[in-house]
């Protein structure tokens, strides 16, 4: 039996789309997969169902300060221990990480073990795992040609891949862009990451109240939002004479994102890999605060190519909302070629070229 590749990944959907998309690409190839996370294990199963996942203690630093840092010590010790039992007994022949403090205990345990390792960087900006695991791993794939905080030593390991999407997205990115203009109904998908932002219901069903009559009449509006805003986000719209469809969850949100005239999102990785691969314009809010700002250069890669208006969040208001939308609904030559510049910076063939990466590594033919 072939020996198995394995793939770290945290519990959240920007490090586990891509490693899900992998996933299906090795599998497609007749590989072995397996997966090690932390304790979300359950919410990582149904995401990998060709593989066997295993769940290894973890813990992130809190709080940024002395106590954070030595609180999790204990945690990521016992998970590298963990992960040096898993790693022996399925004899792993590559292991590669998407980044987040639960990959870290798999990839000290795998360097440890000598087998050959990876990171895949979904941002602009290379995280704090992937920065300490840079000068270890024996690759180091990217999204992006040049990610921030990528040091001279370790650039020679860089190979921009570009970020796996998965198959549901693959599936609808042949769709051509539908521009709406006159009378036509208008699709806006808005989203703020997989459990939805509370911005998002603050700020888009306002500015859509604040919309002329005609305007109004033409939306369609797809919302996820927090399940505690639901119903005040859908009673804001029937308030607005809008129809909507608001849920804290949409399984089959590719066919939203290929049905939209425009998204308003966050911009993290996977939402900013998706709306270029289906090539949907976009309103980006990067979740401010953050202390890489990786979802504000995701933003930027996209708007600067023209796909996207990115909008900071103090910015975010009804008012500026209300009127970018309103202008761009009687201009649909506006955001056909916003679509099309959000395309050109797509990598559809990501997973396999990730896929490549990987299997060269697992054989042992790579140079890195």
């Amino acid at each position: 039996m072939s020996k198995p590749i394995v793939i770290a990944a945290g519990g959240t959907g920007g490090h586990l789309f891509p490693g899900q998309a992998l996933a299906q690409e090795l599998v497609r190839r007749g590989q072995k997969i397996a997966v090690i996370t932390d304790h979300r294990v359950s919410g990582v199963q149904a995401r990998f169902p060709d593989a066997e996942v295993f769940s290894v203690p973890s813990a992130t630093p809190s709080g940024g300060g002395l106590v954070g840092m030595v609180s999790s010590v204990t945690p990521i010790l016992r998970g590298i221990l963990a992960s040096r039992k898993v790693l022996a007994k399925l004899n792993a022949s590559a292991v590669i990480g998407f980044g987040g403090y639960p990959t870290l205990p798999p990839l000290i345990a795998a360097h440890m073990r000598g087998i050959p390792t990876a990171v895949h960087e979904q941002n602009a900006v290379l995280g704090r795992v992937n920065r300490l695991m840079g000068p270890r791993v024996s690759a180091i794939a990217s999204t992006f040609a040049e990610p921030k905080y990528l040091t001279e030593k370790d650039a020679p390991k860089l190979s921009l891949t570009g970020n796996p999407v998965r198959d549901q997205i693959i599936k609808v990115a042949d769709r051509s862009y539908v521009a709406s203009g006159g009378d036509s109904a208008f699709n806006l998908l808005v989203f703020g990451g997989s459990q939805g932002a509370r911005v998002m219901s603050d700020i888009v069903p306002a500015a859509v109240a604040q919309l002329p009559v005609a305007q109004r009449s033409r939306l369609r509006v797809v919302q996820q939002a927090r399940p505690e805003d639901v119903d005040r986000v859908s009673q804001a719209y029937a308030d607005a004479g809008v129809t909507c469809e608001v849920a804290s969850f949409f399984e089959d949100m590719h066919e939203h994102i290929a049905a939209a005239q425009l998204v308003v999102a966050r911009s993290g990785a996977s939402t900013v890999t998706e709306l270029a691969v289906v090539g949907r314009p976009s309103f980006l809010v990067p979740l401010p605060h953050a202390i890489d700002q990786d979802q504000l250069a995701n933003a930027q890669v996209l708007s600067d190519a023209g796909g996207a208006w990115l909008m900071q969040q103090k910015h975010f208001t009804p008012d500026l909302v209300s009127a970018e939308l309103e202008h761009l609904m009687v201009a649909p030559d506006q955001l056909e070629t916003a679509s099309a510049c959000a395309k050109s910076v797509a990598r559809p063939d990501a997973a396999a070229r990730l896929a490549d990466l990987v299997e060269a590594l697992a054989s042992g033919s790579t140079n890195q």
